[in-house]
């Protein structure tokens, strides 16, 4: 599978399970997917081992200009979305201009849609960088990803191609304050001759853990839904998916089962 992915800057708005009508933002380069994860399930497809060598991103004045653009019209056609959301070809903050983006849709938010929330989905690896940092305390819903409890888990699921631990990554969060909503995959196959399964009790103790450290405002819990760029990966079904939800509940963390 070459994956689903965006050819345009500004997308929708689309009606979104989890945003309502959504106005969607891809920050990334419209033929490849960019991103510091190489996910299993990743609807995107994989990612390449030599992006860095092909990524030709837009320019933050374009992007910008896109941004100003797509409002106006949509204003003019009395289309007012609910969320502004920042997810598209892969990991958002990894554009270099993102600090800068996002002020600006601040500005252009209050200006066109003042009632629009401004969201970002992102797989949390640059927490550490203080301009992404700065960028996402700018805004209404950070929705960060946690699809494992296990380092040897997080790392069969999420194949990261930084060098990131799944300690950084859950210390990152914790350092928000709560301030974030956390998505989970969940899921399990065989992938190169591995048995990859994040819904066992030893993992699903440990998310919890971590999410007991985390302390987010919601836990948004999905199995696959489309095609996988990996094949024998096996969707959970519903009845699994209320039982994990049970976990959540009996700590008294809030959740939706998507």
């Amino acid at each position: 599978m070459s994956g689903f992915l965006f050819d345009e800057i500004v997308f929708g708005p689309v009606r979104s399970r989890r945003f309502g009508v959504s106005l969607g933002i891809n920050l990334l380069p419209e033929t490849m997917k960019y991103c510091s994860f190489n996910c299993i399930y990743c609807e995107c497809g994989l990612t390449a081992p030599d992006q860095e060598k092909h990524a030709r991103l837009f320019s933050t004045e374009k992007v910008i200009t896109a941004l100003e653009e797509r409002f106006k019209i949509l204003k003019q056609q009395g289309l007012e979305p609910d969320n502004i959301t920042f997810a598209g070809n892969g990991e958002p903050t990894m554009h270099p201009g993102f600090n800068d983006i996002i002020d600006k849709t601040v500005e252009l938010r209050a200006a066109y849609f003042p009632k629009a929330g401004i969201t970002v989905l992102s797989n949390a690896t640059r927490l550490h960088i203080p301009s992404v940092r700065e960028a996402l305390r700018k805004i209404d819903n950070n929705v960060l990803k946690l699809d494992a409890g296990s380092e040897t888990m997080f790392r069969l699921i999420n194949r990261p191609a930084s060098p990131v631990s799944l300690h950084e990554i859950v210390d990152n969060l914790a350092s928000l304050g709560g301030r974030l909503v956390i998505q989970t995959l969940f899921l399990r196959g065989i992938i190169n001759n591995q048995v990859v399964d994040n819904t066992t009790d030893e993992e699903t103790g440990l998310w919890l853990g971590h999410l007991m450290k985390i302390k987010p405002a919601l836990v948004m819990l999905y199995t696959v839904s489309r095609e996988t760029p990996e094949q024998n990966i096996e969707k959970i079904s519903k009845t699994e998916m209320q039982q994990i939800a049970g976990k959540l509940d009996a700590l008294h963390i809030p959740n939706e089962v998507f």
